[in-house]
């Protein structure tokens, strides 16, 4: 049983790691920190697409 709360544990990390800080850099800051008690947030903020100011500072524009 030890092992699988090990497990649950890696997997959060690389959560946190992955989907965190990719709802940070499109912009979604409110959805990153709250995504700390709810990690579903990160999921939402990884998969829709970032904010005018992200989208506008990856591109290059100013």
């Amino acid at each position: 049983m030890t092992v699988v709360w090990i497990l649950l544990g890696i997997l959060y990390v690389v959560a946190w790691v992955v989907l965190g800080m990719t709802t940070f850099r499109k912009g979604h800051y409110v959805m990153f920190w709250v995504g700390f008690l709810f990690p579903i947030l990160w999921i939402v903020g990884a998969l829709v697409g970032p904010t005018p100011n992200a989208a506008a500072r990856t591109s290059g524009a100013v």
